[in-house]
């Protein structure tokens, strides 16, 4: 099976209009959430028998990128240059505002750079979606043990990177729409450092999928507000720490200044 990928054009990926159906219009988290829950059961479906490989992610991550798309909402992906130009693993680390980027994610990268995440511990037991993040090999994090987690960070990210896989890490406490560089752990670079592969900093306005009061994963969708996503270039392993991290966080903090002015 063909691995999907997002047509980019210039190296940035923008939504073309679309015709968006009225009852889409109207009702645009109902009907996204149908489309959404009926892929995470296929996908679950396929994990639980072991046949959730990449290109069964990608296509299951497209299909809610696409699902999105077709409620009005419009993506904007720049940068994805400095990822198609690296000749080895990195470590992409970024801002966390919404379940979308946990999603979405796959269909960007993993048709570049084989990739998995650092992900809270919570979504490995997650009802039926924990099948689909177990099959991924991801690096399951409390939260709550700062020591344990950097182990479990160093330990597992470098066994996967000597594999050639790359991590997506949100070093936040919280996921939210207002930065604090304040809540903006060195965990993701301390792994670079580590396994002396480079840092791509990525920011992202994902606020258009809101996190929930009851349920922080299923928000309020809101197409009005566009999707964006910024890879920047390479920040060198051997770059002293606190200056990448400086460098990271000044490359978020600079997109979503320049996206509040649009």
């Amino acid at each position: 099976m063909k691995m999907k990928q997002l047509e980019f054009e210039n190296s940035v990926y923008r939504t073309k209009p679309k015709k968006i159906s009225l009852f889409s219009k109207l009702f645009p988290s109902l009907t996204f959430y149908s489309d959404f829950l009926a892929i995470v059961f296929k996908s679950s479906k396929l994990a639980k028998k072991g046949e959730y490989d990449n290109e069964a992610w990608v296509e299951a991550s497209y299909k809610v990128l696409r699902a999105l798309e077709k409620k009005g909402a419009i993506f904007e992906i720049t940068g994805i240059e400095h990822l198609q130009k690296l000749d080895s693993p990195c470590v992409i680390i970024g801002n966390h505002m919404s379940m979308m980027e946990t999603i979405v994610m796959a269909s960007i990268v993993q048709p570049i750079l084989d990739v998995t995440f650092i992900v809270k511990q919570g979504l490995l037991d997650y009802p039926v979606f924990k099948y689909i993040m177990r099959s991924r090999d991801p690096i399951a994090v409390t939260r709550t043990n700062p020591r344990q987690d950097l182990k479990a960070v160093l330990e597992g990210g470098l066994e996967r990177i000597q594999k050639g896989i790359s991590i997506i890490v949100f070093p936040q406490t919280t996921r939210t729409t207002n930065f604090d560089p304040k809540q903006f752990s060195t965990i993701g670079v301390k792994l670079a450092q580590k396994a002396d592969v480079p840092i791509i900093p990525l920011a992202l306005k994902t606020d258009a999928w809101g996190n929930g009061k009851w349920l922080k994963d299923f928000g309020k969708i809101d197409p009005t507000k566009k999707v964006k996503f910024a890879f920047g270039a390479p920040i060198p392993a051997k770059q002293k720490g606190s200056e990448a991290h400086e460098a990271v966080k000044d490359f978020i903090i600079s997109k979503l200044k320049e996206w509040e002015k649009e």
